[in-house]
């Protein structure tokens, strides 16, 4: 395209006569410049900055164990905080525009696998633990071994899982699916009605995100749920809505717009106390689980990203892979540390590099806007789920396009891939939905006499979730609990 080529030329030369960004992030070798780096910066700050508000709900609409909930204003604040720090770290050390901030799936898994059988700070605990095993599979190329040990029909099924999964979760928070003790289990709204003014905002603000986002808005789905929780502090203002209407946040304007950010939540992780409350197995499978997750999201969208922003070599590897796997697992690992979840890369980063962001100074921009929101948690605060749970289930509409990419017509792979994606929102576990796929697929190998075609690294894992399947008769026998 002529407008590209022109850019390409403009920006050819070193910026600042070869100065301190020259040097640091090399923007001439890749055809860039400070402005375009910043705009695209900018540009990926608002495509994700949605998370800062959907993560502390998933997180916050979430018990523990014990019961206890964490605190919405502290995990906004420990959300943007992580998510500003670790994208910094990744453009200074991987010289890469890929922002990083709380993983969406791996939240869930923190939020529905790991504290319903321990308390949160071992749920962050295992968290912590995720990011240091990323590490060394990074450091020690094995991560390369397990991730070719699985069809890759069973990764892209995985994807498309959970985003059926985050999907539900979304339409659940919101009171748009209900449950019920009767049949059915699952119901539309009230009754199998939508008879509520917080229906009444999810509904209008999910059609308002899907509008702008396939007319290519900018920020679409942050701007959505902007509309969204304007909406709902009006209608909290000037309607009857009954106690607990809006779930776990309700939309009322605070007193003030600004405030010190709340840390409390820095440092409060338990590393090896899960193990003891959950049960050893029962904990490393979840912690399987938070590792399997980051593994891949991280990959691919590290590749898709590296592609369309032009950073692949001949041979198809990204630049300083090694250290960009190396601060995707330390940036897992803080996200324990701040109790916001794991951070990863976002596939959103691909927003700014259509802006012209090729290097790790579009990270700085991000990173500074995040910085920013940390003194907005109060306003942050009034956002109720009916307003940000629309994107969870836009997100899971697009994690969902991987359902293409599985061989229907293979045997060995259908019913696999399909208890994979079916049972994560049937079950409301993740864990049980991996599990499935993975045990199924060895087990059809196994039947059909092709059990060497399952790498010898798969196998391991099959027998872990086995172990996991047969948890409650297994502790019986052993007279545990």
């Amino acid at each position: 395209m002529p407008e590209t080529n022109a850019a390409a030329t403009d920006d050819s030369r070193p910026p600042g006569g070869g100065g301190p960004l020259e040097r640091l992030f090399g923007l001439a070798a890749r055809r860039t410049s400070v402005a375009r780096e910043l705009r695209g910066g900018v540009t990926t700050f608002f495509a994700m900055a949605y998370i800062i508000l959907l993560n502390p709900i998933i997180l916050g609409g979430a018990k523990d164990v014990t019961g206890a909930t964490l605190s919405i204003p502290q995990l906004t604040t420990m959300t943007a905080l992580s998510a500003a720090i670790t994208t910094v770290i990744m453009g200074l050390v991987g010289n890469a525009p890929l922002a990083l901030a709380a993983g969406l799936g791996i939240n869930a898994v923190v939020a529905f696998q790991a504290a319903p059988v321990m308390t949160w700070p071992q749920a962050m605990g295992l968290v912590v633990i995720e990011g240091a095993v990323i590490v060394v599979l990074a450091l020690t190329g094995i991560r390369e071994r397990i991730m070719n040990s699985i069809p890759l029909a069973l990764k892209h099924a995985i994807a498309v899982g959970i985003g059926a999964f985050i999907a539900l979760v979304g339409l659940y928070d919101a009171g748009f699916v209900t449950s019920s003790a009767t049949s059915p289990p699952l119901s539309l709204g009230t009754g199998g009605h939508l008879a509520t003014w917080p229906a009444l905002v999810f509904v209008l603000t999910l059609l308002l995100m899907i509008v702008l986002y396939v007319r290519r808005v900018p920020g679409a789905i942050l701007l959505s749920i902007v509309v969204g929780t304007v909406a709902a502090v009006v209608i909290q203002e000037n309607a009857s809505v009954k106690q607990g209407g809006w779930g776990v946040v309700t939309p009322n304007m605070p007193d003030e717009l600004f405030a010190v950010p709340d840390f409390g939540l820095f440092g409060e992780f338990d590393l090896f106390g899960g193990f003891a409350e959950a049960g050893v197995i029962t904990a490393l499978v979840v912690l399987f689980t938070l590792v399997l997750s980051g593994f891949f999201d991280a990959m691919g969208t590290i590749l898709g990203v590296s592609d369309e922003a032009g950073l692949l070599n001949e041979k198809g590897e990204v630049p300083r892979l090694g250290r960009i796997l190396s601060v995707d697992g330390v940036s897992a690992a803080f996200g324990g540390v701040t109790s916001s979840s794991a951070n990863t890369v976002f596939v959103e980063s691909a927003a700014g590099v259509g802006e012209g962001a090729r290097t790790g100074l579009a990270n700085l921009a991000t990173g500074a806007l995040f910085t920013v929101t940390l003194f907005l948690t109060p306003l942050a605060a009034t956002v109720p789920a009916q307003a940000a749970a629309p994107a969870l289930v836009v997100v899971g509409a697009l994690m969902m396009t991987q359902v293409a990419k599985v061989d229907w017509t293979d045997p060995d792979l259908t019913i696999p891939a399909f208890l994979t994606i079916v049972l994560m929102p049937f079950t409301f576990s993740i864990t049980i939905g991996i599990g499935g796929g993975m045990v199924s697929y060895a087990l059809i190998k196994l039947a059909r006499g092709r059990w060497r075609e399952v790498s010898v690294w798969l196998w391991p894992v099959v027998a872990l979730f086995l172990i996991f399947f047969a948890i409650e008769p297994i502790e019986g026998w052993l007279g545990v609990r």
